[in-house]
């Protein structure tokens, strides 16, 4: 049964490659985006530019079919570019905190698009991880940007939430980074959040935004983080609110397409999952905190034989603790103490990160003393549990996000 775990998360996985999902949108001689072609004899000359943890993969796939004259790759530091081309600048970045060299890839992209000539098209590829690899404060220290964004992290708050609040301290996340731009240009996205909604992906870097700086406000009140975050961060969105401050865009300027999303990973793991005998429920969007998504899916799973129910999405975790974790991990070790006999559970990332540690994720199927989880549970140190215990995955940076993928599975 094991084995059989192993390949519908497999290939939920392989789902996520560029070559699964962009073939309907990109052709040699034309490429279509959010229902309009265009013709690639119809520019001088095309460029991309690639963001987030996805962005050496997709660039090069794009590469092989458009043969760009160049562009600027900017994707996780600790991941091995796969794509080596000397047109193309590549820039290790980090994440999930931003860093100077967020700050130097966002000045690299804005200078990049001034250069562009009225003839030439862009073509931007943006997967999630992008909002801390490119970073441009407004109004605030770098420092106090990663203050924000580790007191968002550990808040609990949703990463719709969180972007949210970094649109509005940022120069270019919520459509701005296209402020310099004087050509045409696409945008192609993977998506990383619930709904697939195009402005909170990347922190809606290529699109626009439909939250305001009053819905900041409410999101720092929501997690009592008002005494908290950095009184400059505080007093920025506050005179935002009051309008001293102009709004994020609020219309898209390039058209935006979504080309696959978690749900593509959740159907490439049911078909597998039917191919092998099982009977299947699906779970898409499994969001909000950790503990009530623990009991959602314990739930919804009916112990019956040869049972399959596969799930995807990303909850949110409160950290108290100072252990070593992520919230797949946390997310199965909370299940495993009422886990049904014969069953396995799993959940990890499709980045193949999770949380502070090198692993995507946990599989396990044996139930567990509750006191025993309860234990490291109350640190937050579910990583502990499985290095003692066994269960954790690894599989290296995927060069793709798609959210978190999952199953239980029972056979008896």
């Amino acid at each position: 049964m094991l084995d059989d775990a192993n390949k519908i998360i497999r290939a939920g996985l392989d789902a996520a490659r560029p070559e699964n999902y962009f073939s309907k949108y990109l052709l040699a001689n034309r490429l279509v985006c959010s229902g309009k072609t265009y013709q690639i004899s119809d520019y001088k000359k095309i460029w991309i530019i690639a963001i987030g943890k996805a962005a050496d993969s997709m660039s090069h796939y794009v590469q092989k079919i458009l043969c760009a004259q160049g562009g600027v790759i900017v994707l996780p530091r600790g991941s091995k570019s796969e794509f080596s081309n000397k047109k193309f600048q590549i820039i290790y970045s980090t994440h999930p905190m931003p860093s100077l060299k967020s700050v130097f890839a966002a000045k690299k992209i804005t200078s990049f698009l001034e250069k562009t000539g009225k003839d030439d098209l862009v073509v931007f590829l943006i997967s999630g991880g992008a909002s801390s690899l490119v970073s441009l404060p407004a109004g605030i220290t770098l420092n106090q940007k990663i203050k924000t964004s580790q007191m968002l992290l550990k808040s609990g708050a949703s990463i719709s939430e969180i972007n949210a609040i970094r649109k509005h301290l940022s120069d270019i996340k919520g459509g701005k980074l296209l402020a310099s731009l004087c050509c045409d240009a696409v945008s192609f996205v993977l998506s990383d959040v619930a709904g697939n909604d195009l402005s909170a992906i990347a922190s809606g870097m290529t699109f626009c935004d439909k939250t305001s700086f009053s819905d900041c406000l409410k999101i720092i009140s929501k997690y009592n983080l008002g005494k908290k975050l950095p009184s400059r961060v505080i007093s920025r969105l506050a005179a935002g609110a009051k309008g001293r401050i102009s709004e994020t865009p609020k219309k898209p300027k390039i058209p935006n397409q979504i080309i696959a999303s978690n749900l593509n990973c959740l159907d490439a793991m049911a078909l597998k999952a039917k191919s092998l005998g099982y009977s299947v429920v699906k779970y898409p969007e499994l969001t909000g905190d950790v503990i009530l998504a623990s009991k959602k899916l314990l739930g919804k799973f009916q112990s019956l034989k040869k049972q399959c129910l596969v799930f995807g999405g990303e909850v949110t975790v409160r950290v108290s603790g100072n252990g070593k974790g992520g919230r797949n991990q946390e997310l199965v070790l909370r299940i495993i103490p009422k886990l049904p006999p014969h069953t396995i559970v799993a959940s990890l990332g499709t980045d193949g990160i999770d949380g502070n540690t090198k692993y995507a994720g946990a599989i396990f199927e044996h139930r567990v003393d509750p006191s025993i989880a309860k234990k490291y549970l109350e640190k937050n140190d579910s990583n502990s549990f499985f290095k003692k215990y066994g269960g954790l995955v690894k599989t290296g940076p995927t060069h793709t996000n798609l959210q978190d993928i999952g199953l239980l599975l029972q056979q008896l």
